[in-house]
């Protein structure tokens, strides 16, 4: 472990070195001019990355930034931890290097490892969710972005997202950012395969992107095959001055085997062995061949009106989805969800002084038909359940910032949510499960953001966040016959206070937060069923979200003061304490499912002519539990690995990377049940099987080519 504690020790010596430097200030000027002239958009849907990194700092009272594309594609682009590994306070976790994840931020949906939760998924700002607030991580393809923007909990409200977790929004490429023509082809262990044609391009007032990417993998582990076909598109159209319309066009068809989860015995025996039936079934004609195979189609538009004080924009979507996922049974679900959002933007005077202003009104339905069979051998067998589930949601929200002073504002906003949730049994064996529940929300915030020098901010905030249940949560894990348990909607107090910014050769970003959460959604067991998620009593989540990247060293091997060589630290950090408060049962004992310390860390040197080289640690110091009788531990790891490249504008890229170079046996995550100590019964064979298996050593190499 000794070689993490010295890159943090690097780091500060990077501050040290920042404040004895002799950078001249005309340098820093010169480069301020550069930016700024690259930071007005063509588009008027799609700002750029540059105006989005000023307009953050400028109104984001907390938690919040921007991962530019460029910085991931330099190495493996095939999933989201490989896009949103070095986002400040993002926990991302591949269940077996495949593409779904924990996807957490500030214990946002502690108990999913699989079809997200907690958390607002947008394509330019049109949602990416279901209507019943659950989301599907394949939906997205990190090579067609632009940047990504993250909004760390209430931060997130002028999208009118009210969740603890906050949102992530994927900006794309149009025709006026991407390559005319743009190939990239990667190719790696365990007979990975990835591909991605794109093109991009303007033509009068109308400007066009389109992506075609594509992969395959046989996976670290047994039965843990993969492959995926991707189509991005979006078409831009000027329709005068200030109006612009971007129409947008997805397809996605994954299919994915699932080698299920391993006891901590066969974990340390053989991580890459698949679960006793998840493949072969454990009895002749059994449930087996677990699989999760997905296919969407979405389209959405988006029309916007800008005078450059004032913006409306429209957006509307339609999403279209098959899931056919055996597992224990065969579920057989077709989705279609439709929203649409209306949203003004205005800068204007309030009381003589500076005022920024956001009101929007989000509707979503979604109507899904659901279907259960048994799972014979992988196949449908007989129907046990026929069901129709909708979900509605209707948001109103608003955000306003009133610049007290030219370095002082107060932000405050609220957003009012209305949700409900449908179950409709269409009758089978007799029975008859349809239910219907509604849910009201109250979301305020408000808070403080003091520029203490042009490049760095202090913020705080207050504010309330509201989460009602999706269908995953409403309906017991294993049940064969679905129906709605009663549960209340999560809710959270949450205070914050950070900083953010730059000062020569170190940029930084850290929040401590601290939340009071009530009726927090968690699978804690009841007699008769150990899976049923309920809600819990009081619980805390606080935590520490800090991201700190320095210039440790300049011009090793140049001598310009513009175009220098360099040796650069980025680091991200995570402290996550998430704990019940004085339950009951548990007491103070900590939620499991989570690592309490996560650090990453990347050093390279960088040229100017575009070559990099360097090594990176993901860091997991400290064991947490699998279970809430904390009887079951997911060990400490640290994994290093090695990334070599060059990349330019135009012309050829190309990189080589080596992950887990230690070839480390670990589990990044694990599910997340009541007791896994407990005797095996019929029904649950398996209780300690909870442990998710990362890769073992690997090798990625890619080539891209821009003209």
């Amino acid at each position: 472990m000794k070689p993490f504690p010295i890159l943090i020790l690097l780091s500060l010596s990077g501050a040290a070195l920042a404040q004895t430097a002799s950078t001249k200030k005309t340098t820093t000027q010169l480069n301020e001019v550069v930016i700024t002239a690259d930071k007005e958009s063509p588009s008027l849907t799609v700002p750029s990355l540059e105006a989005r990194k000023e307009q953050i700092a400028q109104t984001v009272p907390g938690g919040a930034g921007v991962v530019d594309a460029e910085d991931y594609k330099r190495g493996r682009a095939s999933t989201l931890k490989d896009a949103l590994d070095f986002a400040p306070g993002v926990l991302i976790q591949s269940r077996f290097g495949a593409e779904e994840s924990r996807l957490s931020i500030r214990g946002s949906g502690i108990q999913r490892t699989f079809h997200g939760r907690g958390i607002w998924l947008m394509q330019d700002g049109v949602p990416l969710n279901l209507a019943d607030g659950g989301f599907d991580m394949q939906a997205i393809e990190p090579l067609s972005s632009n940047y990504i923007e993250v909004y760390r909990g209430a931060n997130a409200l002028q999208y009118g997202a009210t969740t603890l977790g906050g949102a992530i929004n994927f900006i794309s490429q149009t025709g006026h950012t991407a390559s005319p023509f743009q190939s990239r082809f990667e190719i790696g262990s365990f007979n990975t395969r990835r591909a991605q044609i794109s093109s991009g391009f303007v033509s009068g007032d109308m400007d066009v992107y389109a992506s075609i990417s594509a992969s395959q993998t046989d996976g670290f582990r047994d039965y843990s095959e993969q492959e995926s076909l991707r189509i991005f598109a979006n078409i831009g159209t000027k329709l005068s001055a200030n109006l612009e319309n971007r129409f947008y066009l997805t397809w996605v068809d994954s299919k994915s085997q699932l080698p299920g989860s391993l006891l901590k015995t066969e974990l340390n025996a053989n991580p890459e062995i698949a679960a006793p039936g998840a493949q072969v079934p454990l009895v002749p004609g059994g449930a087996g061949y677990q699989r999760r195979d997905y296919q969407l189609f979405r389209l959405a538009n988006k029309l916007t009106f800008s005078d450059g004080d004032n913006s409306l924009a429209l957006s509307l979507f339609w999403s279209w989805k098959d899931l056919d996922h055996p597992i224990f049974q065969v579920i057989d679900q077709l989705s279609n969800d439709i929203g649409f959002d209306l949203r003004y933007d205005g800068h204007n005077h309030l009381l003589g002084l500076n005022n920024g202003l956001t009101v929007g009104l989000g509707f979503m339905y979604g109507n899904t038909e659901d279907n259960r069979y048994a799972n014979v051998a992988g196949n449908r067998g007989a129907l046990l359940a026929q069901n129709r589930t909708q979900s509605m949601n209707l948001n109103f929200y608003f955000q306003d910032q009133l610049h007290l002073t030219d370095t002082l504002s107060f932000i405050f906003g609220s957003s009012v949510t209305y949700a409900n949730r449908d179950l409709n049994e269409e009758l089978l064996f007799g029975l008859n499960n349809t239910d219907r529940q509604e849910f009201w929300g109250f979301s305020p915030k408000l808070g403080l953001l003091w520029d203490i020098t042009p490049k760095s901010q202090v913020y705080f905030n207050a504010s309330r966040s509201f989460e009602p249940p999706s269908f995953g949560e409403l309906t017991a894990i294993g049940a064969g016959f679905p129906s709605l348990v009663s549960l209340r909607p999560q809710t959270a107090t949450t205070l914050e206070i950070g900083t953010r910014g730059e000062a020569d050769r170190i940029a930084w970003d850290f929040s401590y937060y601290y939340a009071w959460l009530d009726d927090e959604m968690l699978t804690l067991g009841v007699p008769g069923n150990a899976t049923l998620t309920t809600n819990a009593g009081r619980t805390i989540h606080q935590g520490i979200e800090f991201a700190l990247n320095a210039d440790l060293w300049r011009n090793l091997t140049t001598a310009s003061a513009e175009d220098y060589d360099r040796l650069v630290l980025r680091q991200n950090f995570l402290w996550n304490d998430f704990r019940f408060a004085r339950d009951a049962r548990w007491g103070d004992r900590m939620l499991p499912g989570i690592p309490p310390f996560y650090y990453r860390a990347e050093l390279l040197y960088e040229h100017p002519c575009g070559f990099y080289f360097g090594p990176n640690v993901e860091w997991s110091p400290r064991r947490f539990a699998a279970d809430l009788a904390r009887t079951t531990f997911a060990d400490p790891y640290a994994l290093l690995g090695l990334k070599l490249g060059y990349r330019t504008k135009k012309g050829v890229s190309f990189f080589v990377e080596v992950r887990n170079l230690t070839d480390e046996t670990y589990a990044p995550t694990t599910g997340v049940v009541q007791d896994a100590s407990i005797a095996p019964t019929p029904f649950n064979p398996r209780p300690g099987a909870v442990f998710m298996p990362g890769d073992g050593r690997a090798f990625y190499a890619g080539v891209e080519f821009k003209w």
